[in-house]
Parts: C-alpha cells; sequence; structure tokens
C-alpha cells in the first residue's frame, strides 16, 4: 500500500491523499483504533462502501463446533470466534436528501491521516453530489488510552458553494451484514447475527443498545451521547429498536457554514453481571467521559502518547520508510495491548477478524518482548491472563495424559481452537514461550509481587508438561518426541531443536523459582525430587546434530529428509500449504519459517559462532517463509553473524508486511507480531541487544551501510538505557539519574550513569560468504528512498 501513489512516506503520520475503494479492506485495518479493550477497524464513517466491518471487545467472542469428518480422542470440540460488536463509530449524511455515498458524485479531495503522535485519525473529504452539491467533511476519530471504555468522534459537514440542507445520522448497529469470504484459511469464519438484543433505549442526545451473545452468554452494552455545535435552527431527535439506535441531526447551512456532531461512545461487556449492572458500567464511564470533554479527552491521549514515545521510540536516519514503519508498528503494538487488562493479545490485535481473533505463541515471543521495554504493565497483565487460563491448561494435560498445563495453540478464552493436532496439540513449545516471556519480563522490570503471584505457577505447571511429555533413553538422554515446533511444515517430529532447548531453559528456570520460593513452590505441591528431575531432565536433554554436516538438526533426521525441489516450484504456488498437502511438506527439508534460527536467536549461549554461521546458511537455503513470523527472525541472527545488507532487506519485509501488504492479507486485520518485529530487528539484530543467562544484558551493535544513525531506549533492570549507534561507535547513558546500571559491550563490561555517556568502538564483524535463499523467495533488495 505504501507504494501507492496516494501514501506518502513522512516520519509520525500514515497519509492515505486520495480514496481508492479497492484498497479500503487494507486501508481499513491500516487505519485501525484500539486500546487494547476496544478495537475499531478504519472504516469509512459512512459505514459504507466497506471492505470489512469491525468493531470489537477483547474477550468477546461465540463458541461453535468443530466438525470432523472422523472423530479423535483428545480433538477439540469447540472453536471460539471473535464478534463484530455493535457498531458505534457509524455517521450517515445527507445532503439535500442525496446519501453522502463516495461510490456516486464527484470526490474532489480525499485523505486521511493517522497521527502516530496523537493516536487520532483524521479525515478530510470534499465532495459534490449527483444534483451538484458541494459539502466539506471533516472528521476526527479516536479510542482513549486513558479511559479504556471510551471511544469517540466528531464529525462536521460544511457547505462550500450554495446553501444545503444536511442530516447528520448518528448510530448504534449491531448485527451488521458481513460480506462473505471464502477460500483460505487463515481468514475468520463468518456468524451470522451472533447478537440476541435485550434492550434499547433514545431518549434526548443519548442511545443505548444492550445484546447478549446467542451461545457464549457474554452480555454487551453500548451507550452514545452527542454534542451538537451549528445554526440555531438546528433540530434533533432520536430513537431506537431492537438493534439500531438512532440520533439524528438536521440542518440549513449557507456557504461557509457547518454543523458539527461530537459523539462520546461507552463500551462494557460481562459474562456474569446483570443487565442493569452492564448498563450502569457504560452510562458511568459515558459520564466521567462527558466530565472530561471532547477536548479533554484529546489532551489526556496527547500525554499519554508523549510519555510512550518517550521512552519507545526508535530513530534511523538513512532508511525513511523504515523509519515510518517502526513507528507504525510500535503504535499498533501498543493499542494490541495496552489495555487488554488481563484478556488475550490476538495475532491481529483488534484490527480485524483474521485467525478468528485467536491469541497465539506469537504474543509471548514476538510481542511481548517489545512491551516488556516499552509498556511492561501490559505484559504483566498480558501474562496473568495466562495464570487465569491455567485451569483449561490442566485440564487439556490430563486429557493428554500428561502432569502439569498444555496451554493451548489458538484461542480467546484458555481452550484449545485448533481442529488440526499436528499444528495445534504437538506445538507444545507454547509453554516454553510463555515460560520465556515471564522470564524476561522479571529480568528486566525486577517485580517480586509479580514473581511470587503468578511467576511461579506458570513456571511450576510449564516445567510439569515437559517432565511428563518427555523421557530418558538407555544412554540417559532426554527427548522429546512427536512435537511441532515454529516450523509447521515439519509436524510432529522427534527432538525439535527449538522446543527442546526452550523446555531446558523452562525447566532450569522453574527449578530456580521454585527453590526461590519455598513457600509459594510448596502450596503448588513441588518438592526437592520434583525440582531435582527438572534439572536432571534439563541437563540431559537431547540437542540433535549432523555431524556429517557439521549443522544443526532443526528436528532428529531432519537433514536426512529428501529436499523440497524448488526449482520446479512456480511461485504462484506459495505459500507451500494452500498448494501442496501436508504429508508431502513433513516429509521433506522445507521450512516454512524460522525454527532452528529462531532458537539461535533465543537460545543463543548454546551455540558457538561458527556453528550459528553454519546453521543460518544450511536453513536459509530451505526456509520460504510462508509465514510473517519468519523474516524478522532471520533478520536478527543475519546481523548477528555479519550479514547486513540481507538483515536489512528481511527487515524491510517484516516492517512493511502490513504497509505493502506483503501477503496479501492485510484486509484481514495487521500482522501484530511481524510489527513489533522491527522493533526486534532494530534492537536485538542491529543493536546486538541479548539478555544473558548470567543476568548481564549485552549489545554487540552493527549498522548496514545505509543505516548511518540509530537510536532506542530500552529498560535494562528497571532502568531506562539510551542506545545511539554509528557504523563505529555506540554510547550508552540513562535517561535519568540514579543507580548506576552494569552492561556489556561485546563483552566488555560497562558502568552507565546518569551523567557521561559510555562511548566505544564497533568493531567490524569477519565477512563471510552470502547464504543463499530458495529460488525465487529471496527477500526484496532494500531500494533506500531518499528523504522527502
Amino acid at each position: 500500500m505504501i507504494t501507492h501513489p496516494s501514501y506518502t512516506v513522512e516520519p509520525w503520520r500514515v497519509r492515505e491523499a486520495a480514496l481508492h475503494l479497492d484498497l479500503l479492506p487494507q486501508s481499513e485495518s491500516v487505519f485501525a483504533l484500539s486500546n487494547g479493550h476496544i478495537g475499531w477497524r478504519g472504516n469509512l464513517d459512512e459505514g459504507e462502501p466497506h471492505g470489512l466491518p469491525g468493531s470489537y471487545l477483547s474477550g468477546v467472542f461465540e463458541r461453535h463446533p468443530l466438525p470432523y469428518a472422523e472423530a479423535g480422542y483428545g480433538y477439540p470440540e469447540v472453536g471460539e470466534t471473535v464478534v463484530n460488536v455493535t457498531n458505534g463509530k457509524l455517521i450517515r449524511l445527507l445532503v439535500d436528501d442525496e446519501p453522502f455515498d463516495l461510490r456516486y458524485g464527484r470526490v474532489d479531495r480525499h485523505e486521511r491521516v493517522l497521527d502516530l503522535r496523537t493516536g487520532l485519525l483524521h479525515r478530510t473529504c470534499e465532495w459534490t453530489s449527483p444534483a451538484g452539491r458541494t459539502v466539506r467533511v471533516r472528521s476526527t476519530r479516536m479510542v482513549s488510552f486513558t479511559q479504556r471504555a471510551i471511544a469517540c468522534v466528531a464529525y462536521e459537514v460544511e457547505a462550500v458553494d450554495r446553501r444545503v440542507r444536511v442530516v447528520i445520522q448518528s448510530e448504534l448497529v449491531a448485527n451488521e451484514q458481513m460480506p462473505r469470504i471464502a477460500g483460505d484459511p487463515r481468514v475468520a469464519a463468518v456468524m451470522d447475527a451472533p447478537l440476541q438484543p435485550e434492550e434499547d433505549f433514545a431518549r434526548d442526545a443519548r442511545l443505548r443498545l444492550v445484546h447478549r451473545t446467542q451461545g457464549t452468554g457474554l452480555r454487551v452494552a453500548v451507550a452514545a451521547d452527542h454534542a451538537v455545535l451549528g445554526p440555531a435552527s438546528t433540530a434533533t431527535s432520536s430513537e431506537s429498536a431492537g438493534d439500531t439506535a438512532r440520533f439524528t441531526a438536521t440542518g440549513v447551512l449557507e456557504p461557509g457554514e457547518a454543523l458539527r456532531l461530537e459523539k462520546l461512545v461507552a463500551y462494557g461487556w460481562s459474562g456474569e453481571r446483570s443487565l442493569p449492572a452492564v448498563r450502569d458500567q457504560v452510562e458511568a464511564a459515558l459520564a466521567a467521559a462527558r466530565t472530561t470533554s471532547w477536548d479533554g479527552l484529546l489532551k489526556e491521549q496527547r500525554a499519554y502518547l508523549d510519555e510512550f514515545w518517550g521512552g519507545a521510540d526508535v530513530e534511523i536516519e538513512g532508511d525513511p520508510e523504515i523509519q515510518q514503519a517502526v513507528r507504525f508498528g510500535l503504535f499498533h503494538v501498543l493499542q494490541a495491548g495496552a489495555r487488554s487488562e488481563e484478556r488475550a493479545i490476538p495475532a491481529k490485535g483488534l484490527t480485524g477478524s483474521g485467525y478468528d481473533g485467536h491469541c497465539f505463541w506469537d504474543t509471548e515471543t514476538f510481542v511481548l518482548p517489545v512491551l516488556t521495554s516499552a509498556a511492561p504493565d501490559a505484559v504483566a497483565s498480558a501474562l496473568r491472563w495466562r495464570q487465569k487460563t491455567l485451569p483449561a491448561a490442566r485440564e487439556r494435560a490430563a486429557q493428554l495424559g500428561l502432569r502439569g498445563a498444555a496451554f493451548p495453540w489458538r484461542t480467546i478464552d484458555g481452550l484449545e481452537c485448533s481442529g488440526y493436532w499436528p499444528a495445534g496439540t504437538a506445538a507444545f513449545h507454547v509453554n516454553a514461550d510463555i515460560a520465556d516471556a515471564v522470564v524476561r519480563y522479571l529480568v528486566v522490570c525486577g517485580d517480586d509481587r509479580f514473581e511470587r503471584e503468578t511467576a511461579v505457577e506458570l513456571l511450576v505447571e510449564t516445567a510439569r508438561l515437559w517432565r511428563s511429555l518427555g523421557h530418558h533413553d538407555r544412554a540417559g538422554r532426554f527427548h522429546l518426541d512427536g512435537v511441532t515446533g515454529p516450523d509447521e511444515y515439519s509436524a510432529v517430529a522427534d527432538d525439535n531443536m527449538y522446543t527442546n532447548l526452550m523446555a531446558q531453559a523452562n525447566l532450569r528456570a522453574a527449578a530456580d523459582l521454585a527453590e526461590r520460593h519455598p513457600e509459594e513452590a510448596a502450596a503448588l505441591g513441588v518438592d526437592e525430587e520434583e525440582t531435582a528431575g527438572w534439572r536432571d531432565a534439563a541437563e540431559a536433554m537431547h540437542l540433535p546434530y549432523d555431524d556429517a554436516l557439521g549443522v544443526h538438526e532443526q528436528s532428529a533426521g531432519f537433514t536426512g529428509h529428501q529436499p523440497w525441489d524448488f526449482a520446479a516450484t512456480p511461485p504462484e504456488q506459495y505459500p507451500l500449504l494452500l498448494n501442496y498437502p501436508y504429508f508431502d511438506l513433513y516429509r521433506k527439508q522445507v521450512v516454512k519459517q524460522a525454527d532452528l534460527v529462531l532458537a539461535m536467536f533465543l537460545c543463543g549461549e548454546a551455540f558457538t559462532d561458527e556453528q550459528k554461521a553454519r546453521n543460518f546458511a544450511y536453513y536459509e537455503a530451505l526456509t520460504v517463509r510462508d509465514s510473517s513470523l519468519s523474516a524478522c527472525a532471520q533478520a536478527i541472527m543475519a546481523a548477528e553473524i555479519g550479514h547486513l545488507r540481507l538483515a536489512h532487506d528481511y527487515l524491510g519485509e517484516a516492517a512493511l508486511m502490513d504497509l505493502q501488504d506483503l501477503e496479501h492479507n492485510t484486509r484481514d486485520g495487521l500482522h501484530i507480531a511481524s510489527l513489533a518485529g522491527t522493533w526486534l530487528v532494530l534492537v536485538a539484530g542491529f543493536g546486538g541487544m541479548r539478555h544473558s543467562a548470567d543476568g548481564w544484558v549485552d549489545f554487540a551493535p552493527q549498522l548496514p551501510e545505509s543505516i548511518t544513525r540509530l537510536r532506542f531506549t530500552v529498560r535494562v533492570h528497571g532502568r531506562a538505557l539510551r542506545v545511539e549507534l554509528t557504523d563505529s561507535v555506540a554510547r550508552y547513558s540513562l535517561a535519568d539519574d540514579g543507580e548506576a546500571l552494569r552492561i556489556r559491550h561485546y563483552g566488555e563490561p560497562l558502568t552507565v550513569t546518569g551523567g557521561t555517556p559510555q562511548q566505544r568502538r564497533v568493531p567490524r564483524r569477519p565477512e563471510r560468504p552470502e547464504p543463499r535463499q530458495p529460488a525465487g523467495r529471496e527477500p526484496a533488495a532494500r531500494r533506500v528512498p531518499k528523504n522527502p
């Protein structure tokens, strides 16, 4: 999309300079607003035309049966799908009885701007009706970070060249008609009329609808209040019935006159509270927002984002597209998690219904590392949600004949919703991904209460699964057989390297934490014998290695499989999962997404530098990147090994995944993990940041030639560390005075204080032969545009 002439490259804005109806589905995702609790897709104010209507509440979903041609023991029986809740952003306009519809008449100007500093979506449109009446429409939309139940719209229509009568209809609409989409299994299931009406209300400028989901019984209330500014003769009315509530303002405008409507919308839901209680909940939220006022809400939003950007911004010199993209990515990662408050962070955030609104391991492995540095409260909240779902995870483990907890591959409310068990049930690595996120949060933030109340239980129950899932062979080695790692093209394999290494770290961390908090561990039934068993399994963990090739195996026997015939695979046959049977993929050397390469990033101390280089070259030639999760991991390891041009190319793919709609499914929602991966590449890749097992935070920076300067701030042991890099120099300083911070630069210990920055030389790494990729799957070379 960003390469379209209507989209400009700006450091703090995403601007669409003209309307193109064929891009509406993608732009609705790009311009989506959310706070982690409420999500509004970037639909046009008038609702039509549209690609996919979308208003979402975190945790509001419907259940439906998962049908099987041949059922089997342990197959999940129900699926969960995010519900398109009541649309509160809808504002229709009539100009002299002519509907304001951009498919008719003449659009003289249309511009939308997402301002990343203020969190506002602005729109300006000049339109001439088929009858020749010209109006100028301006709107501003916001979903509040400070008042999580509130979203709002200001909508203004101005007469341009002659006297016109205008009618503005502000609506709440439930059970909108949804488009039918087929052909891609990644697209969300479509449900008809999931909301049952319980109450409708309209009086003066106040509207309210209350509905309940049919299957899950979740009660959803939405209320709206309005302020009208315009000619004294402006008339208003309101009405409601079932699925619709409407407030109408009618006025006659002379040229240059305007009619302005400010709409405050409050959302609330509950699976337990009564109708009066949920009704009162949204009315109270609306009262608070009305007291704050429209201008006050905008000031709160700007102050919130000023604080966020003060500690999270990444500055790049030399690649304007990446500068825009990393801020776009950080903004949407914040939107996905800021106010989720012990609810799941879906793979698409609240920007679309792709993947049915499910949360995957993407959250812990790609999104939470960014939030740990930028918004740590959101991380603690996301991990407490995992803790809340432990009863379902324990039940699932017991069903599978295992101890501890088996967290779901995909879910909204904690139940396993993957109907394809090789890619779902067998992907036990999600347990270790959660544990990894817990450990990272503790290292970075040092939250003692979280450690006692949440971390101990999560690490204990995840460790118990590994000990019961694995076994010792006759030589004493510990194996995890029949599992699926991150690479879904190699399912149900023995000793997946990523899973084994992550489980090993999980077991060790659980034993350490149980010994540090004996009372909490004892309350969970942990004793010395159990922790000794965890340490024994970790020490004996088998890590498959091919001595003949000199590389680690992605899983036992993988390097002995028949290679995939990449030369005979035409470009239109990608992604392979949509064009080839899984049986063929599972028995060949072809990798969907970074697996062992990701393990080298997250568990880097298990590999020597030479092993990393050989492993990377081997698996680079097999990885087709049929997943948006791959490019950022490949970029990070390419940077560490010294393939800086290649790392920059992969950075472009991760960063522009949605802005350029690289996988042709941005219409379903943004790829939040790939957006988070942009930050990971810049900080962990070019910044070389690693959290070491011995408690140190290490930096080994290296910039590609076209990026001349990189600045970022990260949290390290609760302190805000500023890092500034050029191709030859690294500077480290603290954002404020306080206790000194110890870090390492290329292994050299440094003490950083709030005074003079510590400055060190950046050594150049030895050049290595460039690795090759599968035919036709090379990343696009970065052609860095000049600054506008």
